[in-house]
């Protein structure tokens, strides 16, 4: 079943956060905590998953940290949710045999329908989609900050 649980809040707000505040080097997770208040007990797994996944990539040495493995407008929220989804244990009611005639034929149905729809509209909304409304929202990044010495 397709939830907003923590760790894909989370993961999504990581992931923005990352492209939101990338100034030419790699986010370290410390960075996102301190400023998304995310336990490191779950960043640091779901970072890993999303660098398997090829949303991330993971930077080594004492300035490492993460960055977006693709141009954040070629990142999508339905991206994210996959990944989380499949770090998620949690067994997924539609999926149980066992049931009324009426779940299994009407109720389980319509709700696999709803989730195709929330996922296809998940499929067009991209990180730099959330980039451009914390700019529009007046939310300071990584970017700005950083001083700029091309000539």
């Amino acid at each position: 079943m397709l939830k907003l649980s923590k760790k894909m809040l989370f993961a999504i707000e990581a992931v923005v956060d990352i492209a939101y505040n990338a100034a030419g080097e790699p986010v370290q997770s410390r960075d996102i905590t301190a400023r998304q208040g995310i336990p490191k007990r779950y960043l640091e797994q779901t970072l890993q998953q999303l660098v398997r996944a090829d949303i991330l990539t993971g930077v080594r040495g004492p300035r490492g940290g993460y960055r977006l493995a693709r141009e954040r407008r070629r990142i999508t929220l339905a991206d994210i949710v996959a990944v989380i989804r499949s770090m998620e244990t949690s067994e997924d009611p539609i999926e149980d045999p066992a049931g009324s005639p009426l779940g299994k034929e009407v109720v389980r149905p319509l709700w696999r329908e709803l989730q195709e729809t929330m996922m296809k509209q998940l499929e067009h909304i991209t990180v730099e989609d959330l980039c451009n409304r914390a700019r529009d929202a007046g939310l300071r990044s990584g970017i700005e900050e950083s001083p700029d010495f091309i000539i």
